[in-house]
């Protein structure tokens, strides 16, 4: 069990599936899901905590409003998500799900981690080791060292301040609000694993050893957070990303109850990060069963960010020969989405850690020297393929996070023993994906669905996505057309078949038209 609860940061919104609440006079015009709804119905008196979300045209004091004219207690207000954090009863939920200016409630539940399972070649057939000085593209030459990377924020448990960090620990944050009374720092463990694979400089170096690390700590030391923490250190991004120079956003963290884009609060967060220039990357989670599973968990489900597998070397660093592990979770969304969009090694990986954590005190067998710990799982593959954003932008700091994924996904290796998308579009080629001046972006389509509010923020408007569902149109014409796709060395895979043909969207149309029909509206 305990192996189990610690693999990646789990988030886990338990608002269960999303359901149409009909609508009329005293009947909820809001998104509820069902067993928020059920429960309030019978506990009127009960207090819930709860994230509501205002319509799309609404502010957030506007939302704040409707909550507290309901009677509700603010909580706290978020600036990713048109929404705050709110204590209101469950005969005043009622209440406030009428109001038509409010998008959804959903709880506020706590969230946890998934499972876990030495990769030290994973430098070698990731080709991230080339990258952590120039060098001549043309003939792999050292040229220099690496120009300097962007920071890199670890929404996590925490980073502990060692040695494998020097100085570029320029920033930890605590947001966590199931850590009262804590002590600084990683009091589990995970955040310093995965900013060690990401950024560290010591025994066993990360991705990316120049980048500055941004600790945002939304974890307690059972790897437990709570969904509106998490939507608040997207806020803190937002809000210092030009003072920490923050162009990568990691969450190594998976929700565990499926949820749709449209109205999941940490779907919306992680959206505003990447329409404000920062890559999003996210771990696929570690529920997988040897085939296609659910992968409807924020906020890896979201089309957008860039959602990463787990490997297993086989004790080798040619990726010819890698696997995915059978707990990698793969398959397609709610929303029709393939998820992964790509892996990297993710099976015995070696990290620093804090000592007196509870990863380290929980399986003390894994512990390979002083202060350094070995884990498996997709928490730990999210971590490298955010190190491999944070060299492509070291390189071409105008990069959108777009063109970022496209680089990553065209250079990407095809993975010749993985059966068909398992593995995303395949193991992402850090060496290979720094030399692209004008890489394909994979999110063209998605853009038609992105509009502009009065202030100039951006944000994906569900309504009009919801109808082009509806109209059955091809989302493989839409996003997969460009020809620089042909040159990429996983096209002899069957991913466009399988991950963006007609058939994966046609299949979801009718049912989510109908049972997402209260918020689309």
């Amino acid at each position: 069990m305990i192996a189990l609860a610690l693999a990646a940061m789990l988030v886990v919104p338990m608002a269960g599936s999303a359901s149409s609440i009909n609508s009329g006079p005293g009947k909820a015009s809001a998104f509820v899901p069902p067993s928020l709804l059920a429960e309030a119905t019978a506990s009127p008196s009960k207090m819930f905590d709860v994230i509501v979300q205002g319509n799309r045209d609404r502010s957030v004091n506007d939302t704040g409003k409707e909550v507290t004219n309901a009677n509700g207690s603010l909580k706290r207000s978020f600036l990713s998500v048109a929404g705050v954090q709110a204590s209101i009863s469950g005969k005043d939920l009622l209440k406030l799900a009428t109001s038509s200016k409010v998008a959804a409630i959903t709880r506020n539940v706590p969230v946890r981690a998934t499972a876990y399972q030495d990769s030290t070649m994973w430098q070698d057939s990731t080709d991230m080791a080339i990258v952590q000085n120039s060098f001549d593209p043309a003939t792999g030459e050292i040229t220099g060292p690496a120009p300097q990377a962007p920071a890199i924020a670890i929404v996590d448990s925490g980073v502990q301040q060692r040695s494998d960090f020097g100085g570029r620990l320029v920033a930890s944050v605590d947001l966590c609000s199931l850590c009262a009374g804590a002590a600084p720092g990683d009091m589990e463990g995970h955040g310093t694993m995965v900013a060690g694979l990401a950024a560290g400089s010591g025994a066993y170096p990360g991705g990316a050893p120049n980048a500055p690390i941004v600790s945002i700590r939304t974890a307690n030391a059972d790897g437990q957070s709570r969904t509106s923490d998490v939507v608040a250190a997207a806020d803190w991004i937002l809000q210092n990303a030009n003072k920490y120079n923050i162009r990568v956003a990691n969450f190594s963290l998976a929700g565990a109850s499926d949820t749709s884009i449209r109205i999941d609060p940490l779907d919306r967060a992680v959206e505003a990060l990447w329409l404000k220039g920062i890559v999003v990357v996210a771990a696929a989670g570690n529920h997988g069963q040897g085939g296609p599973v659910s992968m409807s968990y924020a906020p890896g489900n979201d089309p957008f960010v860039i959602t990463v597998g787990a490997l297993d070397q086989n004790g080798t660093s040619d990726p010819s020969d890698d696997t995915v592990p059978s707990w990698s979770a793969y398959g397609k969304t709610m929303d029709g989405f393939s998820k992964p969009d790509l892996s990297a090694p993710g099976r015995y990986m070696v990290a620093p850690t804090p000592m007196d954590g509870s990863i380290a005190k929980a399986v003390p067998g894994r512990v390979v020297s002083d202060g350094y710990i070995w884990m498996s799982g997709t928490s730990f593959s999210t971590p490298i393929v955010s190190a491999a954003a944070a060299q492509i932008l070291a390189r071409h700091p105008n990069f959108t996070p777009d063109q970022v994924k496209g680089a990553l996904m065209l250079s990407a290796n095809y993975l010749p023993m993985v059966d068909g998308y398992s593995g995303g579009v395949g193991e992402i080629d850090a060496g290979v994906a720094t030399t692209f001046d004008n890489p394909p972006n994979p999110n063209v389509g998605l853009y038609q669905f992105v509009s502009s509010d009065a202030t100039g923020g951006r944000s994906f408007n569900a309504a009009s996505w919801a109808a082009y569902l509806a109209s059955g149109a091809s989302w493989a014409q839409a996003s997969w057309s460009d020809a620089s796709w042909a040159e990429a060395s996983w096209n002899e895979a069957s991913w466009a078949e399988a991950s963006w043909a007609e058939a994966s969207w046609s299949s979801n149309v009718d049912s989510m038209t109908s049972s997402l029909a209260s918020f689309a509206e």
